[in-house]
Protein backbone atom coordinates (compact mmCIF):
# COMPACT_ATOMS: atom_id res chain seq x y z
CA UNK A 1 0.00 0.00 0.00
CA UNK A 2 1.42 3.44 -0.91
CA UNK A 3 2.33 5.80 1.88
CA UNK A 4 0.06 8.80 2.50
CA UNK A 5 2.13 12.00 2.38
CA UNK A 6 1.33 14.76 4.86
CA UNK A 7 2.93 18.13 4.11
CA UNK A 8 3.88 20.81 6.63
CA UNK A 9 4.78 24.47 6.09
CA UNK A 10 7.89 26.03 7.56
CA UNK A 11 6.54 29.54 6.94
CA UNK A 12 9.52 31.80 7.61
CA UNK A 13 9.59 35.60 7.56
CA UNK A 14 12.40 37.85 8.81
CA UNK A 15 13.95 35.20 11.01
CA UNK A 16 10.65 34.07 12.54
CA UNK A 17 8.59 30.93 12.01
CA UNK A 18 4.79 30.68 12.06
CA UNK A 19 3.60 27.92 14.40
CA UNK A 20 0.03 26.79 14.99
CA UNK A 21 -1.57 25.48 18.17
CA UNK A 22 -3.69 22.35 17.68
CA UNK A 23 -7.30 22.12 18.82
CA UNK A 24 -7.72 18.37 18.22
CA UNK A 25 -7.51 15.49 18.74
CA UNK A 26 -7.67 15.82 22.54
CA UNK A 27 -4.27 14.15 23.07
CA UNK A 28 -2.62 16.84 20.87
CA UNK A 29 -4.77 19.85 21.80
CA UNK A 30 -2.69 22.80 22.94
CA UNK A 31 0.53 21.53 21.36
CA UNK A 32 2.33 23.41 18.58
CA UNK A 33 2.95 22.31 15.00
CA UNK A 34 3.75 23.50 11.51
CA UNK A 35 0.47 23.99 9.61
CA UNK A 36 -0.34 21.63 6.74
CA UNK A 37 -2.21 18.46 5.89
CA UNK A 38 -2.68 15.43 3.67
CA UNK A 39 -1.89 15.37 -0.04
CA UNK A 40 -4.98 14.35 -2.01
CA UNK A 41 -4.88 11.80 -4.81
CA UNK A 42 -3.65 13.46 -8.02
CA UNK A 43 -2.41 16.55 -6.17
CA UNK A 44 1.24 17.63 -6.01
CA UNK A 45 2.77 18.15 -2.59
CA UNK A 46 3.27 21.87 -3.26
CA UNK A 47 -0.33 22.32 -4.43
CA UNK A 48 -1.59 20.42 -1.37
CA UNK A 49 0.40 22.67 0.95
CA UNK A 50 -0.91 25.85 -0.70
CA UNK A 51 -4.48 24.46 -0.44
CA UNK A 52 -4.03 23.44 3.20
CA UNK A 53 -2.66 26.88 4.12
CA UNK A 54 -5.64 28.53 2.42
CA UNK A 55 -7.98 26.32 4.46
CA UNK A 56 -6.14 26.53 7.78
CA UNK A 57 -4.80 30.10 7.68
CA UNK A 58 -7.25 31.87 5.36
CA UNK A 59 -4.56 33.00 2.92
CA UNK A 60 -5.06 32.74 -0.85
CA UNK A 61 -3.34 29.70 -2.37
CA UNK A 62 -1.82 32.00 -5.00
CA UNK A 63 -0.25 34.10 -2.24
CA UNK A 64 1.82 31.16 -0.97
CA UNK A 65 5.25 30.32 -2.40
CA UNK A 66 6.31 26.76 -1.60
CA UNK A 67 10.06 26.30 -1.87
CA UNK A 68 12.46 23.47 -1.20
CA UNK A 69 12.12 20.66 1.29
CA UNK A 70 13.25 21.20 4.86
CA UNK A 71 14.74 18.42 6.94
CA UNK A 72 14.15 14.71 6.57
CA UNK A 73 10.88 12.82 6.20
CA UNK A 74 9.23 11.80 9.47
CA UNK A 75 7.30 8.52 9.65
CA UNK A 76 4.01 9.15 11.45
CA UNK A 77 3.08 5.46 11.28
CA UNK A 78 3.45 2.57 8.83
CA UNK A 79 1.16 4.26 6.30
CA UNK A 80 1.87 8.00 6.69
CA UNK A 81 4.96 10.14 6.07
CA UNK A 82 5.32 13.77 7.13
CA UNK A 83 7.34 16.08 4.88
CA UNK A 84 8.19 19.78 5.49
CA UNK A 85 8.73 22.55 2.94
CA UNK A 86 10.05 26.09 3.27
CA UNK A 87 7.22 28.51 2.57
CA UNK A 88 6.91 32.26 2.04
CA UNK A 89 3.71 34.23 2.28
CA UNK A 90 3.61 36.67 -0.65
CA UNK A 91 0.48 38.53 0.52
CA UNK A 92 -2.25 38.30 3.11
CA UNK A 93 -2.27 37.83 6.85
CA UNK A 94 -2.63 34.36 8.40
CA UNK A 95 -5.47 33.72 10.85
CA UNK A 96 -6.16 30.57 12.91
CA UNK A 97 -9.11 29.08 11.01
CA UNK A 98 -8.33 25.51 12.10
CA UNK A 99 -6.09 26.12 15.14
CA UNK A 100 -6.43 27.63 18.59
CA UNK A 101 -3.72 30.21 17.97
CA UNK A 102 -0.89 31.22 15.65
CA UNK A 103 2.43 32.59 16.81
CA UNK A 104 5.63 33.86 15.17
CA UNK A 105 8.68 32.48 17.01
CA UNK A 106 12.45 32.88 16.76
CA UNK A 107 15.06 30.13 16.67
CA UNK A 108 15.75 30.73 20.37
CA UNK A 109 12.10 30.03 21.24
CA UNK A 110 11.80 26.73 19.33
CA UNK A 111 13.02 24.39 22.10
CA UNK A 112 10.61 25.89 24.64
CA UNK A 113 7.43 25.15 22.67
CA UNK A 114 5.31 22.11 23.49
CA UNK A 115 5.62 20.61 20.00
CA UNK A 116 3.72 17.67 18.61
CA UNK A 117 6.37 14.94 18.67
CA UNK A 118 6.64 14.51 14.87
CA UNK A 119 7.43 18.20 14.26
CA UNK A 120 10.03 18.18 17.03
CA UNK A 121 12.17 16.12 14.61
CA UNK A 122 12.77 19.28 12.56
CA UNK A 123 14.03 21.59 15.31
CA UNK A 124 17.63 21.45 14.05
CA UNK A 125 16.65 22.17 10.44
CA UNK A 126 14.23 24.91 11.53
CA UNK A 127 16.91 26.56 13.67
CA UNK A 128 19.31 26.56 10.71
CA UNK A 129 16.66 27.99 8.37
CA UNK A 130 15.71 30.74 10.82
CA UNK A 131 19.33 31.67 11.48
CA UNK A 132 20.02 31.91 7.73
CA UNK A 133 16.90 34.06 7.16
CA UNK A 134 17.86 36.90 9.51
Amino acid sequence: MPTQIVVAAALIDNGTLLVAQRLRPPRLAGRWELPGGKVARGETERAALARELAEELGVEAGDVWVGERLGADVALNAAMTLRAYRVRLLAGEPHPHDHGALRWVTAAELPDLDWVSADREWLGALTEALTADR
